[in-house]
C-alpha cells in the first residue's frame, strides 16, 4: 500500500485544545515524534506547549536530578525544546502547589519545594506522577498547518490512560479508540523497509 494513499485519510472533528492528546502519524519517522502521545498541558493562539508521554528513557530520576535521591521514578523524553529542564504531571492536585489542572485529576508543573517533600516522603510515585526532559512546542498557527496534513490525530486524555497504560502500547491503544478510519495507522509497520 501505498504511503501517499495513507495520507489522506480525513482528520478527526477533534481540535486541540489543553487536556488533549496528540497522537502522531504512523510513517513520522522523527525520534521524538514517530508514534508519538503528546498530551497538549497548553494551546491558545500563540501557540502549544506538550509532553511527550510514551518516550522512556534508561535513567531514574534520582540520576539525572540532585534534589531527588533515591527516587526510582522513570524518566520520559518530554520533547526536543529545552532537553536540559525538567517538567512534571502528576495526580497529586493540591498537594503540590501551583500545579495547573490540565484534566479532571489531572495537572502539570507546581513548586518544586513541594515536590521534593513528597518524594522524601515517598508519595510520589509512577503510578502518580511522571517526570519529562523537554517539551514540545509550537508556534501560532503551527499546530493546525500540521492537522492539515494529517501529522497528527486528536484525542481526549484521561489520567487512568496516562498512567495506567504502559507507554509501549499507548499510541497503538489510542490509535484503535479512534475508530476503523484509523486502522491502516494501526497496521502501518514501524519500518516499512523491513516489509
Amino acid at each position: 500500500m501505498k504511503i501517499d494513499r495513507l495520507i489522506q485519510i480525513k482528520s478527526n472533528n477533534l481540535k486541540p485544545a489543553k487536556g488533549r492528546l496528540l497522537l502522531s502519524e504512523p510513517f513520522m519517522g522523527d525520534y521524538y515524534f514517530g508514534r508519538a502521545v503528546i498530551l497538549l498541558a497548553e494551546h491558545n493562539a500563540e501557540g502549544s506547549f506538550g509532553l511527550v508521554l510514551n518516550k522512556p528513557v534508561s535513567k531514574m530520576l534520582s540520576e539525572v536530578a540532585k534534589d531527588f535521591p533515591g527516587m526510582n521514578v522513570p524518566l520520559y523524553i518530554g520533547g526536543p525544546v529545552e532537553p536540559n529542564r525538567l517538567f512534571f504531571i502528576h495526580m497529586l492536585g493540591n498537594e503540590i502547589s501551583d500545579s495547573i489542572e490540565v484534566i479532571k485529576g489531572l495537572f502539570w508543573g507546581g513548586n518544586m519545594e513541594d515536590v521534593r517533600e513528597l518524594a522524601h516522603l515517598q508519595k510520589l510515585t509512577p503510578e502518580n506522577s511522571r517526570f519529562f526532559l523537554g517539551y514540545a512546542g509550537w508556534g501560532a498557527n503551527q499546530m493546525e498547518d500540521e492537522l492539515k496534513r494529517n501529522s497528527w490525530a486528536v484525542t481526549r486524555a484521561s489520567a487512568e490512560i496516562i498512567f495506567k497504560t504502559k507507554s509501549e502500547l499507548l499510541w497503538k491503544k489510542l490509535i484503535r479508540k479512534l475508530g476503523s478510519e484509523y486502522r491502516l495507522w494501526d497496521k502501518f509497520p514501524v519500518n516499512p523497509n523491513l516489509n
